[in-house]
This record gives C-alpha cells, structure tokens and sequence, in this order.
C-alpha cells in the first residue's frame, strides 16, 4: 500500500471515527519496512498537529468538501499538503506520491483533483498562511474551547507557549532501574553505544536520563533484562513522591500501563504488598508485561477505582497513588489526537469521576496515611480546584508538601509542557489525620 494512502486511512479512523492513534497507527504499519513505518508516523502525527490549518488550506481550495465514501481522500490531499509545509521531501515527489496515494485508495478518477489542489496550494501558500495566522485556533493548532480554557487559565501569553509546545516532538526519556544500575554508570553505558543523554534537571527525579535523540528501545543496553524503561521525566515523579516505606501495603488505583507501579517497586523492593488495579483488563496485560520483564512482583486486579468495596476486602492502605482518569491535555505533544477526541463536555464528567474516585479511595487510606493524586492534565479544574475541593469536603484531609524542593504552601506542583523537558502533570499529596 502507498504509505500515504496509508497514513489517510489512519488518519479517517482517528478523526472520523474517534478510534485512537495508538490503536488505528500500529495496525497500519504491520507490513511495512522500518523506513516506511517511521514515514507513515512522521505523516499522522504531523496532519494532527496541524491539522485546523491542513483543512483550512484544504477547504480554501475547493469548491465543495468531500463527504461520505470520498472522505479519506481529503484526508490524502491534507497529508500532501503537510508534507509539501513541514517535511524536506521535495515537491514534485510529495505531490506525485500523494496523487498516486488516490488510486491505491481505489478512487483513481480523483488522482486529477488531488493534483490540482496540491498544486494550487503551492501557488498560493504565502497567502493562504497569512490569512491563517489571523485566527487563534489555525495559528496555535488547537481547538477553540481549548483555547480558551487555556488562556483564562494561565493568560494569553503562557497559552501561547503552552501551545506552541504541544506542536512539538516529546523527547525520550529513560527511567533507570537503581536495582540494577546507578543513573551514572547507565549514562557511561548509553555513550558506550554512543546515544548521548542528559540528567534531569529536576532535583526531584533521580533516576531519569533524557536521550538527545529518540532510539529504538532495544538498542538500550540492558533493556530486555530490566535495567531501564522508557518513562517521562514528569511521570517518574510520582513514585519518587509517594515514597513507598519498607513493609508498607500500597495502591496503585488506575495503574496501566504501569510503569509508576513497577517504579515504586524499584525504589522500595520490601513492601508488604503492591496492589496494582485497572478498569481496562486488556491494558493490565501491559502493567503484567511490565512486571515480568522487570522481575517484580505485585496484586493485579481488574477492577473500578470508584468502586473499590467490589474488588477489595483486605486492610486499609498505608499509601495510594490516585492516577486520576483525566483529559490528558498535558501529554498532547506525545498523543496529537488528544486534542481532537476530547470535547469540552468532557472536562466536566472527568472532574465529576475523578471526585467519585478520590472519595472512594480515601475510605480505603489508613489513619496516618498519604495518597498521591496525579494526572497528566494541566487544566485547573482537574487539578488544583479539584484538590481544593476535596479539602474543604474532607475534615481528615491535609495537604502536605511534595518534597523539600516544592513550595509548601502550594496545593500541590503543576508542570507545564517541556518544562524541564517533561510533560504537563499535576500533582498534590494528601495526608489522612490519626
């Protein structure tokens, strides 16, 4: 198959269909050469983060939008159009390409149209990107509630940078596992195989090397045998701040893929137990995966972290790690579709879930005890004004501080995207009164 009609059927599935790029991507890409497979991801993940841009041009280029069964092939003029902006594959070759894509879409009569927009657009691409760049939604990317939700929380300003980021590529970070190796031994080893890394700058995140350029996983050395995973610099925190203590009984609520349970068992290997509990059985088949190649050991439970009287009748926990189900608007730069699945509507009954959990959790929590709520969001109503909530519904609730490098009179550290390279995440630990 052309990979870029390839990359247009993904590309309909994700934003016609709403099926995920994680899921629609890898399905795509089974059959190809590595060379095409790295082409056709550059392709998907570039038309999402451009794409309100991609179908302005696209749409100011034609007389009547393709609907209906000839949907995918706007979808194959908008991968042209990428490639022809943002890539340094030459005219000619992407246009020719992209046009051959129409036939192998099985609309072979189109090939002519496809052509002409392509090659209209590289006519009046100066002007098209002028008028572009007027509106807030074409120029940064994202969509219009997002926008705005955004700018009335943190200013126009930090939006934009917010924004801005999330049209950029994550870099990839390395979480080394202290069982087997010191951060600085494995870093001598990486520039043995001559992959160059940095050491994070967040005091916080003792384990986390960030490579200056992504590999595959299984050129690290030592991959296979556990001594390292792939993890951002901003996720690694969360086990650094629960700080798991010897002969403790721990939760981890809402764990896949888990890397944050495995992390925790890495830091801390003499716990009484490791509970590790999920709603979505097939992604526990990764948190399993996870454990196995790192010979460790925990609880895995299917089951509703709002409803943990279903599936566990033991003791109350020492200590919990609340991932909260959220909007995922802190990792868009890693998942460029987060952006388009979401609705606005969503943001609400995600705080409403994150509530349900949060007060079921904490029935669960031993007098004394700490929970970690987490989410990858950087939207205030998930995080700080949940958290605040929480505090004033909950007499034997208190905040405490994350780590001496936090501001203890915060409610907890919001991490924006790409600072200290990392992703947007949120964080607050609540402790239990006696």
């Amino acid at each position: 198959m052309n990979t870029r009609a390839l990359a247009a059927n993904v590309l309909n599935q994700v934003v016609e269909q709403g099926v995920s790029l994680s899921q629609a991507l890898p399905a795509a890409q089974q059959e190809l050469s590595p060379k095409d497979k790295a082409l056709v991801q550059v392709l998907c993940y570039g038309v999402l983060r451009t794409l309100p841009r991609l179908d302005f041009f696209c749409r100011s280029l034609m007389k009547k939008p393709l609907t209906g069964k000839q949907r995918n092939m706007h979808f194959l003029i908008l991968v042209g159009i990428y490639q022809l902006l943002y890539t340094r594959i030459p005219s000619h070759a992407a246009v020719g390409e992209t046009v051959n894509g129409a036939k192998a879409l099985k609309k072979q009569a189109l090939k002519g149209m496809v052509n002409g927009v392509l090659r209209n657009f590289l006519r009046e691409q100066d002007s098209l990107i002028e008028q572009a760049d007027q509106q807030d939604t074409l120029r940064y990317c994202h969509p219009g509630w997002l926008v705005k939700r955004l700018q009335n929380a943190y200013g126009k300003e930090i939006a934009a940078s917010i924004m801005n980021e999330n049209n950029h590529q994550a870099p990839m970070w390395l979480r080394v596992n202290a069982r087997h190796h010191s951060r600085e031994n494995y870093q001598k080893l990486l520039n043995d195989v001559e992959l160059s890394s940095i050491v994070a700058e967040d005091t916080d995140n003792s384990n986390a090397l960030c490579l200056e350029k992504a590999t595959d996983v299984y050129k690290l050395p030592g991959f296979e045998q556990g001594w390292v995973s792939v993890q951002d610099g901003a996720a690694q925190l969360a086990a650094h701040y629960l700080d798991a203590q010897p002969g403790e009984l721990i939760l981890d609520a809402c764990s896949a893929p888990g890397g944050k349970t495995v992390h925790t068992l890495e830091l801390q290997p003499q716990l009484k137990q490791m509970v590790a509990v999920d709603a979505d059985a097939k992604r526990l088949v990764r948190v399993q995966e996870n454990l196995d190649r790192l010979q460790l050991k925990a609880t895995v439970i299917h089951g509703d972290a709002a409803q943990p009287n279903s599936w566990w009748k033991g003791e109350q926990f020492d200590r919990i790690l609340c991932d909260a189900p959220c909007s995922a608007t802190g990792v868009i730069r890693r998942h460029p579709d987060i952006r388009w699945l979401r609705r606005d509507s969503d943001i609400a009954e995600l705080v409403s879930l994150q509530k349900r959990i949060l007060d079921a959790l904490w029935a669960k929590l031993k007098p004394g005890g700490v929970l970690l709520y987490a989410t990858c969001s950087i939207l205030p109503d998930e995080n700080e004004q949940q958290i605040t909530s929480f505090l004033q519904n909950t007499p034997d609730a208190s905040i405490i501080a994350l780590s001496e490098q936090c501001n203890p009179g915060e409610k907890g550290r919001q991490l924006l995207p790409n600072e200290s390279g990392m992703d947007g995440f949120y964080y607050a630990k609540l402790q239990k009164s006696l």
